[in-house]
């Protein structure tokens, strides 16, 4: 695989004609899948908030509402993604980069951030508020696939090509992690490398990289009585299921609750204020309580499906910009839903991780939609320069 998106990648110099360049369809295919997600996510949705909603609100559909206000604007953002050339954000890559920095400082600042549970991670009012690290996804992906469309062979070069890179990454992450929000933090890490797989660094140079972020990460898990009880309630859940492990305890209870077909849909036990998070970082769990080991598996084929979709796109990508846009977002979407159904699985530990397109939450669903834009407008080029 690796090899085949070496060969596949074109000078960026090559254009397409802007006249001809806006005509084109959306690729019915990438289209088709997220629609599916986000219909599956707004029934589970409600599903899961339903009992929520009505104890906290008096209105079962409350978060159904207020999510399908959000898709609303998140469609609308993802058309002005795709409509827009996405050559023309790549003079904007430093601006829009320099721009998330700043509002990931605001929210440190006290009476500006909005603090959560103990953590410091929204912008605005509390009936109406964005994080700004979801919104720094896509604003290091379009930096990075700028600053890899003219790195070329230096990308090989450790000092050169990776280290300033990794650098920029590390900064937007240590602002995150600072709120603190390790989970996101680390998904920008992952992204970012794989975005460096997808240009040609050296293995080698990735591992040393690897070897040199890992050991303060765990010393900051390690210092942290609640990251600290995190890892061990993924290695050991049943040791204190009533604490530290409930949540994993909780999440492996529905799953196995599912069965081959589910409860039914909308009969779920656990999201009576059994399961926390229930209807955002862990709906994968209703899922399967609810729809059974068959509802996960057409979620799995799905996220397969649009990452599939998001490759064919890349490789076919006319230009290096445009090729690294579309493994960035793809990868962006794939491995946040990696992580979080490894969450709910007890495979990986909680981070906090939404399942895109599904989990409850505006600013996640807005920026994963505007990530299904880009890729259909690298996807759209595409069809036109191959009729040319």
């Amino acid at each position: 695989m690796r090899d085949v998106l070496a060969s596949r990648r074109v000078p960026s110099g090559e254009q397409t004609p802007l006249r001809a360049y806006a005509a084109a369809p959306p690729d019915a295919w990438l289209i088709a899948v997220t629609a599916s997600l986000l219909a599956i996510g707004l029934v589970m949705v409600f599903s899961a908030s339903s009992a929520t909603a009505f104890a906290d609100h008096h209105d079962p559909t409350y978060y159904l509402k207020r999510q399908a206000t959000w898709l609303v604007v998140g469609i609308v953002v993802a058309y002005a993604c795709y409509r827009v050339d996405y050559r023309r954000l790549r003079p904007l890559a430093p601006y829009l980069l320099v721009g998330v920095i700043l509002a990931l400082l605001a929210v440190l600042v006290p009476h500006l951030g909005i603090a959560v549970n103990g953590a410091r991670r929204w912008l605005g009012v509390r009936s109406f508020a964005i994080q700004p690290s979801e919104f720094a996804k896509p604003a290091l992906i379009i930096y990075l696939a700028a600053m890899l469309s003219t790195r070329g062979e230096r990308i090989g070069s450790l000092t050169k090509g990776l280290v300033p890179l990794c650098m920029v990454t590390a900064i937007v992450g240590v602002l995150v992690l600072a709120e603190p929000d390790l989970g996101t933090a680390s998904l920008y890490g992952f992204v970012a490398f794989a975005m460096f797989f997808a240009a040609g660094a050296r293995i080698a140079h990735l591992i040393a990289v690897a070897a040199a972020v890992v050991p303060p990460v765990l010393v900051e898990i390690v210092a942290s009585p609640y990251r600290r009880a995190r890892i061990f309630a993924f290695l050991h859940p049943w040791k204190d299921p009533e604490n530290t492990g409930f949540h994993i305890v909780q999440s492996l209870y529905a799953l196995g609750s599912g069965g081959l077909i589910g409860v039914g849909l909308g009969e779920s036990r656990e999201k009576f204020f059994y399961l926390p998070e229930q209807y955002t970082d862990f709906i994968f769990s209703i899922i399967g309580e609810e729809l059974g080991l068959l509802g996960t598996l057409l979620v799995l084929a799905l996220f397969v499906a649009f990452v599939y979709r998001g490759i064919r796109i890349a490789l076919a990508a006319p230009d290096q910009f445009g090729y690294f846009l579309a493994v960035g977002c793809t990868a962006l979407i794939g491995i946040q839903a990696l992580v979080n159904i490894g969450v709910v699985t007890s495979s990986w530990p909680v981070t906090g991780v939404p399942l895109p397109f599904i989990s409850f939450g505006g600013s996640s669903l807005v920026v994963n939609l505007a990530a299904v834009g880009l890729i259909a407008n690298v996807g759209r080029r595409r069809r036109l320069d191959a009729r040319d």
